[in-house]
């Protein structure tokens, strides 16, 4: 215990002259009127990471959230600006941190290495979201930064940081499952409309359609600290049989399939809500617990497919081969679809972008779940999106609980696309000439 101690006291020691050789921030002189915009923030951030009582920084942390957003795009990359840099460690603490973990290596000198290491801007983030209702501002925030992180790099580190802690904040344990239906708050209802990213819904009356029959589902992640926002939803239709197409799926005439006679689950659409939570999973989480919620609502269902979009398949086609338009009712075995089917096989099984993966994002998604590709779907969406993003393919991929972890574990680390037998027979048909 008094070794200990006597290390701490020794860590405390060293970081305090560290910090008079270098403080852990260096505020700049404000150049321009966007900078001198900023400089009143940035100085409210140092008060924050100074003030020890937490009434007061909550305080503090409110009104630098709440000026942050009246603040210009060039007054905002301004502030990001400094926190990336000014909020930076500091390389004398982190030098003397390692030269004593060298000297005594142990977890003591190794916690003293990890808390030089961490950069100020962390913590102010963290004191930030002490702030009522501000983590859903962070997520604003992030969203802010990823407009501007394309043409200024300099400020991945502050994005780094970001990504970290909202991974933390937004981990699968504080996530919430709620099914959203027709009797949900008209609020929540009109956010699925703005945010639904697959098969836009144009009218309240093609969003009743989606939630009210006995044979449709839709279901939401929320978190306790952004209640009334979704994060990622999907839409399911309960089916007698695997589906071939979405405009047999959403016609309005259609007849509804009594639920305990449904022997497929559909997951048709699944949008992602947030643009300041881009590149944090929770597709694959939302997926399986829908899985499960359903098998033990209906224990008549025996397949779990999505009906999913090919949205990168059009502009493979233009840039690999000669791209043409097919007619919307030309038949599945016309010698024209015929090879545009086996052109969409090899799209699936053997095109690679540079990293060695799967070209589609959609399926890059539902393979790296443990998904296999089971059908390709000719003319599946015949809307004007689908056909110009795939020409009009759709793509089942088939979640079978007994195989997928071994399909994960196959792609994740050798990259191996499972799919149905049938698609590598299709790779086997002519290739154009």
């Amino acid at each position: 215990m008094l070794r200990a101690q006597r290390m701490s006291a020794l860590l405390d020691t060293v970081f305090e002259r560290a910090r008079t050789i270098r403080p852990p921030w260096r505020a700049r002189p404000a150049s321009t009127s966007a900078e001198a915009s900023a400089a009143g923030l940035l100085a409210m951030a140092r008060d924050l990471l100074g003030e020890r009582s937490q009434s007061s920084g909550v305080g503090i942390a409110r009104r630098i959230l709440a000026d942050y957003a009246t603040l210009a795009p060039d007054e905002k990359h301004a502030f990001f600006t400094g926190l990336a840099h000014d909020f930076a460690p500091a390389p004398a603490e982190i030098a003397a941190a390692w030269s004593i973990y060298q000297a005594r290596p142990g977890p003591l000198t190794l916690a003293g290495v990890t808390k030089a290491a961490e950069p100020p801007r962390q913590e102010v983030l963290r004191r930030l979201n002490q702030a009522p209702s501000a983590t859903a501002d962070l997520v604003r925030l992030r969203a802010d930064l990823l407009d501007l992180l394309p043409d200024h790099p300099d400020l991945a580190p502050l994005e780094a940081d970001l990504v970290h802690l909202l991974r933390s904040w937004f981990n699968r344990g504080f996530l919430v499952l709620r099914r959203i239906d027709w009797a949900s708050p008209a609020d929540f209802l009109e956010r699925i409309i703005r945010y639904e990213a697959v098969h836009s819904i144009g009218t309240w009356a093609e969003l009743r359609d989606r939630l009210l029959p006995q044979d449709r589902r839709c279901y939401a992640f929320v978190h306790p600290a952004m209640p009334d926002e979704p994060l990622i939803f999907v839409e399911v239709a309960l089916c007698a049989q695997i589906p071939g197409s979405i405009q047999t799926l959403l016609a309005p005439d259609r007849d509804e399939l009594p639920a305990d006679q449904a022997r497929v689950a559909v997951f048709y659409s699944i949008s992602n809500c947030q643009a300041g939570l881009a590149g944090i999973s929770f597709g694959q989480f939302l997926i399986k617990q829908v899985v499960e919620d359903l098998s033990r609502e209906f224990p008549g269902l025996n397949s779990f497919v999505t009906l999913s979009p090919v949205p990168g398949f059009r502009r493979w086609l233009a840039a690999e081969h000669e791209d043409g338009d097919l007619p919307k009712d030309l038949p599945a075995d016309h010698p024209q679809a015929k090879e545009r089917m086996a052109l969409a096989a090899r799209y699936f099984l053997q095109a690679r972008d540079r990293k060695g993966r799967p070209l589609d994002p959609v399926a890059r998604f539902h393979l790296g779940n443990g998904a296999r590709v089971e059908r390709l779907c000719w003319m599946g969406d015949t809307s004007a999106k689908g056909m110009a993003q795939s020409g009009g393919l759709m793509v089942n991929y088939l979640y079978d609980l007994a195989t997928l972890e071994a399909n994960h574990e196959a792609f994740s680390r050798e990259g191996t696309v499972i799919a149905n037998p049938a698609l590598h027979k299709l790779l086997r048909e002519p290739a154009p000439a």
